[in-house]
């Protein structure tokens, strides 16, 4: 258990946590901000706090494991895991909290899914599908689209710009998009007879 093994466990330690600020319901005064309509939940700018904190390792675990040659089988498994349940547990939340519809949801997950598939059948032909550009645009856009859900359009909110709406959308269509393009590029891992 390697220190870049111990920031991925982290992050799957924070996957509960996050889900208890968005659904366990503290009756707390939410936050106003005078001459707007703006209010928003401590628990939700809590849990968007240790969600940023929790995507923020994402990167940092793999350049430290390669940076000092620590990379183990152990760390290629638990960090696309660790990924898959963060973003799945959000989005599950948010769908409770009627932030997001489950369709997309749905798309965003089964993609996730998908993919995983595609690479353990990669790793049973002795091969690696490595992270496209278009899956790392992917995982930004969810990134950026959870977070401005769960901070209730903030700062947009004020200037009347759906930039929380707009990400929903966009991180759907570019979740497809870069599903289909892992496939495509590796078609021949896909058996064609049984």
């Amino acid at each position: 258990m390697n220190l870049a093994n111990k920031i991925t466990m982290a992050r799957i330690f924070l996957v509960p946590i996050i889900m208890v600020l968005l659904l366990i319901n503290v009756d707390l005064k939410p936050l106003t901000i005078d001459g707007s309509d703006f209010t928003i939940t401590w628990n939700q700018i809590l849990a968007a706090l240790v969600f940023i904190v929790a995507a923020s390792t994402d990167g940092l675990d793999g350049y430290i494991a390669r940076k000092n040659k620590i990379v183990t089988n152990l760390g290629k498994l638990l960090d696309p895991l660790a990924d898959k349940l963060l973003v799945a547990a959000v989005l599950i939340s948010l769908v409770e909290m009627e932030k997001l519809h489950a369709w997309i949801a749905i798309v965003i997950i089964s993609r996730e899914f998908a993919v995983t598939g595609l690479r353990q059948i990669a790793l049973l032909e002795g091969t690696v599908v490595a992270a496209s550009k278009w899956g790392k645009w992917k995982t930004a856009v969810q990134i950026t689209m959870i977070i401005a859900l769960l901070l209730n359009n903030f700062p947009f909110a004020f200037v009347d710009f759906p930039f929380d709406q707009i990400s929903i959308y966009a991180a759907a269509l570019i979740t497809v998009y870069s599903g289909i393009d892992y496939f495509v590029k590796n078609k021949n891992l896909i058996p064609l007879t049984a």
